[in-house]
């Protein structure tokens, strides 16, 4: 026979590895039943269904903006260079690449007319891209057609282009075209010059006017009329040309 005091001990270990088989069996309960319970559903996008989706829904999930409400909304502020719903694999040899979000009906313009647009502006390179919009300012942009006030590109996306294998057909009155414009076509002209003013009717438009409070002068300014910066990033336009007004 045991001691008493041996006794005890072993009654107390008898039953403490009883007490941890019991929370053992309870931990081995609670995991299986853990493993069988469905995954949460994850309300977000993984990579690798993003991956697995086709292009154009790709790009319908990414902006989420119609091609008809292109002039209306302008640029995409966060990926300015973005198709928005448009397909810009259309270039000329010129560089310029371009997109319908809306046909127009009527005449085409031509050289020594006044054109008449509201615009979009922004650029590809920056934190905030867009730069000025004259949608809603109720003063559209006006000039005459090759009178060389205004960048090719523009005037190129409304005229059009013909003889080469990817040409430009001309935009028609109520017609919302967005064109992406390299830099030989947009402002680099003004860094050419001696003494450039970077004001609205003294360079090639359109410039922003100085006195807005938005900022848009200042951010075009920077992107485009900088001597420090001569490196021009490629300007987005939304252009929605208007007929005789």
């Amino acid at each position: 026979l045991l001691p008493r005091s041996c006794s005890s001990s072993l009654m107390y270990i008898h039953v403490t590895m009883k007490a941890l088989i019991v929370v053992a069996a309870v931990v081995l309960l609670g995991c299986a039943s853990a493993l069988q319970q469905p995954a949460a559903t994850n309300q977000f996008p993984t990579r690798r269904s993003i991956l697995s989706l086709p292009p154009k829904a790709v790009i319908a999930a990414a902006t989420g903006a119609s091609s008809a409400t292109i002039i209306s909304t302008g640029p995409s502020t966060a990926n300015a260079a973005k198709p928005n719903g448009l397909i810009l694999d259309k270039s000329s040899e010129s560089g310029l690449k371009w997109a319908d979000a809306k046909q127009g009906t009527g005449q085409p313009l031509k050289p020594g007319m006044v054109a008449s647009i509201d615009y979009s502006m922004a650029s590809t390179v920056g934190r905030q891209p867009q730069i000025y919009t004259t949608k809603d300012k109720g003063v559209p942009y006006r000039w005459t057609l090759g009178d060389g006030s205004t960048i090719a590109g523009i005037e190129l996306a409304i005229l059009g282009s013909s003889g080469d294998d990817n040409s430009i057909p001309p935009m028609l009155p109520g017609g919302i075209r967005r064109v992406i414009i390299p830099a030989n076509l947009g402002y680099q002209s003004i860094l050419n010059e001696k003494d450039p003013k970077c004001i609205e009717g003294k360079d090639i438009g359109p410039i922003p006017p100085k006195n807005n409070s938005d900022g848009g002068y200042q951010r075009w300014y920077q992107f485009y009329c900088n001597p420090r910066i001569p490196y021009q990033p490629d300007i987005v336009l939304d252009i929605k040309l208007y007929g005789k007004r």
